[in-house]
């Protein structure tokens, strides 16, 4: 299959690729892009000025949400990510697929900029021929056609810098950032945090009994499919891993080109699900009106796409099948994973098992009691289950723990007064999904997405503004017939 569709990472031409930035600069010229600042600065409580936005995460949803609101004309933003530049997102660190998922000719992350998409940015290095022929896009490509749009477009991110708390007030929000220079206390009238996966909460593990109290060497050896590992790590080795998803089998495949001696996987269910349905909510219509749903209908809608799961890619799970030494054992969970003398058990319900390293493939879990800035005012959030009938939250409790986000993204408190400025944070991660289709975090809805939050943001700036923005208006004062004979002073 490799042959098929080209590996990860296709040649680089620099040359060509600084023509295309040119042609792009051009274009956005053309487009009088970025236009002029026109949000009046604002001192914050400690006398210099605010931040308009501060966007936390630099990946593809917080680089296009800046891009987004720099062809909007708010320039006050900063973009924070805590890795290094290139780990920004999962591309080039845990995500081990060879190509994406998605269909080559989707965009986003160009804002509708013809020379900015990946097709622009592929053919301009290998030809409109090599594009035609091209299966899928291949993962370091992504990467770094996103760094190549970032740096195209002037979007500065800041690399190294994390957020380590937010706390919301009613005129800003303050940030505390901390990096190799040290901690630094900012204030902004928005926050935007695009995370990712883990953005509205945390890494889905499962507790096991037989780990409480295991040694740090045994519990290096139970992976999360998140962690950094080469393939050299399974050398030789028994893997055990946990899940059937798209993760799971790229995990599988990394294990086993890593030269595994066997990779089992284990799945709780009969068999795989069998139809991504998300797929077929994938285009403009569903994506662009879903927002606008009554709360029935919406809840209707995703919590059946959620419930029905996605099925692995077909390319990953064949990069596995072709290994003699891998398996899967339907309808086994584990129910215990405990530590042995050279490695784990694990125990399932069918029996038990012995492994050199396993690896949960288990995901990422929206749940914003266990977000870490979040945490502190989870219990005044609006969700989802507080907005359907009881007995709906309890068949799906874990969409109905997605929080119930408005018309920007912005998060509703249950009790305005309890947390004044809480609206000031906008969720644009999978967070997200429930309340706005998969805007911020799948390629086909990114656009709609990241224009939908700019075209908040700026909304909300302007009416925090219009006093100031209104006394511009009321002291402009361009004569424009003095050339003229018609001049009245």
């Amino acid at each position: 299959m490799a042959e098929i569709w080209q590996g990860v990472k296709s040649a680089r031409d620099e040359k060509a690729l600084a023509r295309q930035a040119e042609r792009v600069c051009h274009d956005l010229a053309m487009l009088n892009y970025p236009p002029a600042n026109w949000v009046p600065e604002v001192a914050g409580p400690d006398g210099r000025p605010m931040l308009d936005v501060l966007v936390v995460g630099g990946g593809m949803c917080g680089q296009t949400a800046a891009f987004a609101l720099k062809r909007e004309g708010i320039a006050k933003v900063r973009v924070i990510d805590r890795n290094a530049r290139g780990d920004e997102g999962p591309w080039g660190t845990y995500a081990r697929m060879e190509i994406l998922r998605s269909p080559k000719h989707l965009t986003g992350p160009d804002l509708g900029i013809p020379s900015l998409t990946f097709r622009a940015w592929y053919e301009a290095q290998h030809g409109a021929e090599d594009w035609q022929t091209l299966y899928k896009v291949g993962r370091i490509d992504w990467r770094d056609y996103l760094i190549w749009v970032r740096d195209t477009v002037g979007v500065e991110i800041e690399n190294g810098t994390d957020l380590v708390s937010l706390t919301p007030g009613a005129e800003a929000v303050r940030a505390t950032l901390e990096s190799a220079a040290g901690s630094e206390h900012v204030w902004a009238r928005k926050v935007v945090l695009a995370g990712g996966r883990d953005g509205a909460g945390a890494l889905r593990l499962p507790q096991f009994p037989g780990l409480e109290g295991a040694s740090a060497e045994a519990r290096r050896r139970v992976l999360h499919s998140t962690d950094g590992v080469e393939p050299g790590d399974f050398t030789g080795k028994r893997v055990g891993v946990l899940g059937a998803g798209a993760s799971a089998f790229d995990c599988a495949a990394t294990a086993l080109e890593g030269g595994a001696a066997q990779v089992t996987m284990f799945v709780r269910r009969p068999h795989m699900p069998q139809v991504n349905k998300s797929k077929g909510a994938s285009y403009p219509g569903f994506m662009g009106a879903f927002g606008s749903l009554s709360d029935p209908d919406r809840w209707r809608l995703q919590s059946y796409i959620f419930g029905e799961q996605a099925p692995p890619p077909h390319e990953s799970v064949l990069r596995c099948d072709v290994h003699p030494n891998f398996a899967i054992h339907f309808s086994e969970a584990w129910t215990d994973v405990a530590p042995t003398v050279d490695g784990l058990s694990a125990t399932t319900t069918k029996g038990g098992y012995d492994f050199d390293a396993v690896i949960l493939a288990t995901g990422f879990e929206v749940d914003l009691a266990k977000h870490p800035l979040l945490a502190p005012y989870a219990n005044n959030i609006l969700l989802w289950r507080d907005r359907i009938p009881p007995e709906e939250a309890a068949k799906d409790a874990e969409s109905a723990r997605h929080p119930y986000l408005g018309q920007g993204f912005e998060l509703i408190a249950r009790d305005s007064g309890r947390t004044p400025g809480l609206g000031r944070i906008h969720m644009f991660n999978v967070g997200a999904t429930m309340s706005h289709a998969a805007l911020a975090g799948d390629i086909p809805g990114l656009q709609i997405g990241a224009r939908r939050l700019a075209g908040a943001i700026l909304s909300g700036l302007f009416q925090e503004n219009l006093p100031a923005l209104e006394a511009q208006i009321r002291a402009h004062d361009e004569r424009e017939l003095a050339p003229t004979r018609y001049l009245v002073l």
